[in-house]
């Protein structure tokens, strides 16, 4: 039985998915500190000017604030602007107008916790994806050394801004949008493989 501790992801990478798919168990961490330009809070998507992260703001009084204690903010209008970035950049792949309606509520319902926003877009998209991975919270912060070895630790290897090696993930190219223009972007936010392969999103992550 192989465990899979991870982060909590705002629409998470590909990356993530993998995990969630190929794990016996996946323990999200909430107990760890917040951190900022991670996947916690940050997506990546495919624009045609290229690649754009989209965070959510959130409240903090210093970095010993506890993930599960993270309160959204709601400043500067970021609900609709993610969701005009994600209309402008996934318009006219094959599957936003199919997807929309189940997208679209996140970006109008408000969340007091970052956690429990994040719960809920997991929720969704293992949906539309159709898998069920089993996933529990954390009770407690532990370190690398005191975790069991059939704990695979992913909480720092897929980082936003600096992630590690993983032999597990080997992104495969499928069609996207912009791809002519930048080539192909490996491991952006969920949405972009849903958007622009559909059902057969659930075979790209199963490998």
């Amino acid at each position: 039985m192989t465990t899979a501790l991870l982060q909590t992801t705002y629409f998470g990478p590909v990356q993530w998915y993998q995990k969630l798919q190929s794990s016996s168990l996946c323990m999200i961490e909430q107990y760890d500190t917040y951190q900022k330009q991670t996947y916690r809070n940050r997506c990546v998507i495919a624009t045609a000017n290229g690649l754009q992260a989209l965070t959510v703001p959130v409240e903090h009084s210093d970095d010993r604030t506890l993930v599960k204690d993270l309160r959204i903010s709601d400043h500067n209008q970021w609900r609709r602007i993610h969701w005009n970035a994600l209309q402008s950049a996934y318009s006219e792949s094959p599957f936003f107008e199919y997807y929309q309606d189940d997208i679209r509520p996140f970006f109008e319902k408000r969340y007091d916790y970052l956690i429990d926003f994040n719960e809920a877009i997991r929720q969704k998209v293992c949906e539309l994806i159709d898998i069920q991975p089993r996933v529990e919270y954390t009770k407690e912060y532990k370190a690398p050394p005191a975790l069991p070895s059939s704990c695979m630790d992913f909480r720092d290897v897929i980082h936003a801004k600096h992630p590690k090696e993983d032999p597990a993930f080997e992104p495969r190219p499928y069609w996207q949008v912009f791809r002519q223009r930048h080539g192909f972007l490996p491991n952006l936010s969920i949405l972009d493989l849903l958007f622009c392969m559909g059902p057969e999103s659930v075979f790209y992550i199963t490998f």
